[in-house]
């Protein structure tokens, strides 16, 4: 089953919205928040990021922030305004993107799924990122980042969806980077089949957001510890939007690593061709079993398939394009051991495309750039029922629900 409930959203008037909705927290930098702030008092980026509004030298985890967020909250609801729902809803949440269009139910989830392992993941998080956004809903009482989830396609959940969809929308906006984000409240007539079409889902998967409600169970914990709620209590669910699972686009996570480990540009070259086929690469689009590599000399395609043959009889992450370039081109050749921590690698999003990666070696950023093709959502929640992790920055799910249209207090 996959429990879903309802809640009291706390909101933006839909005149406010646009301008209110904000990216997510954890894909823009300090300086890129600030931007995208600037000369914008509604951005959600003030709760989000709250050091935008601070000193630029400021602790992005220093307690000024989280005590900034709150204030930045408070104001935002008098100023927006927000409201909160006088009764319990569940949303249906459209993304489109030119030809490109999901649609995805937010609710409240079940931490108790989550924990028994009802709410699949396939990644690790890291306890400083944990404790950045535990810190963040303790301060705020809320929960405004946005779990993505992934199920498997409902004819049960679909029927009611479209029927839903038709009507008039809640919110309906374009923002500027051409995403349009289109919210449906589900009235009354529709609500109970939407939670009875969920109760019939066998799992829920984690796509994207694993932070996000690994620090939601972790606050649940600090409040159960301090007596403050049941296991039925707001702080026992999670915020998300669950898609089905064919719908999201999943983009890749692609690399750069700042130097080549004392190797020159010919000298890793001569090394790769030791490991894989490797051929100059005149049109740098990465298939299965088949990297694009980025040096000062141009692109270079480096075959995978004899490696991914290799791994046949490991598990399913062992043969994932982003495991094996670790395994055996990061690690071993570049001494890149741990991805999570090595300041010398850095992760660019394929939605910023391949020029991205050109830039980074041609401007001196970076020594070598890598370009993937992306994990396949089959693979995503195939490797989830199997138990396993994928290598740390394996997807980049574009486009994304924002931040600050649908809050979850706590």
């Amino acid at each position: 089953m996959a429990l879903v409930r309802s809640f009291h959203a706390l909101r933006p008037v839909a005149e406010a919205a646009a301008s209110v909705a904000s990216v997510p927290y954890d894909v823009v930098s300090a300086s890129e928040a600030r931007t995208l702030a600037a000369g914008n008092p509604l951005s959600f980026l003030r709760v989000s990021r709250a050091e935008i509004d601070l000193d630029e030298g400021m602790d992005a985890y220093d307690a000024t922030v989280y005590q900034r967020a709150a204030e930045n909250m408070e104001s935002l609801r008098v100023e927006a305004p927000f409201v909160v729902e006088d009764s319990s809803c569940l949303y249906f949440y459209r993304l489109q993107l030119g030809f490109h269009q999901q649609t995805g139910l937010a609710g409240c989830f079940s931490l108790d799924e989550y924990d028994r392992g009802l709410i699949k993941r396939h990644e690790r998080t890291r306890s400083d990122k944990e404790d950045d956004r535990t810190r963040h809903m303790l301060a705020l009482g809320a929960q405004t980042g946005v779990i993505l989830l992934l199920y498997r396609k409902s004819s049960n959940v679909t029927v009611v969806r479209d029927q839903v969809c038709a009507g008039a929308p809640l919110y309906d906006f374009t923002a500027i980077d051409g995403i349009r984000h289109t919210v449906w409240r589900v009235g009354n007539a529709h609500a109970q089949r939407v939670v009875e079409a969920f109760d019939r889902v066998p799992a829920l998967y984690v796509a994207d957001g694993h932070h996000r409600i690994a620090s939601a169970a972790r606050v649940r914990d600090e409040l159960a510890t301090a007596n403050q709620h049941d296991s039925q209590a707001e702080a026992c669910f999670v915020l998300g939007v669950a898609f089905p699972e064919t719908e999201p686009r999943i983009l890749p996570y692609n690399r750069t690593v700042s130097d080549l480990a004392g190797l020159t540009p010919d000298g890793f070259l001569d090394t790769l061709r030791e490991r894989f086929p490797v051929q100059l690469d005149a049109d740098p689009v990465p298939t299965k079993g088949r990297v694009s590599v980025y040096l000062e000399r141009g692109w270079y395609g480096v075959d995978l398939t004899a490696a991914q043959s290799e791994a046949s009889e490991t598990n399913m992450t062992g043969k994932l394009d982003v495991a094996i370039l670790q395994d055996l081109v990061l690690g071993p050749v570049l001494q890149v051991t741990d991805v999570r921590t090595d300041p010398r690698i850095a992760f660019v999003s394929g939605a910023r495309g391949t020029r991205a990666l050109t830039e980074a070696v041609d401007l001196g950023r970076a020594a070598a750039a890598f370009s993937l093709a992306p994990v396949t959502s089959g693979e995503l929640l195939s490797i989830s029922d199997a138990g396993d992790i994928m290598p740390p920055k394996s997807t980049w799910f574009e486009p994304k629900v924002r931040d600050g249209l649908l809050i979850h207090l706590i």
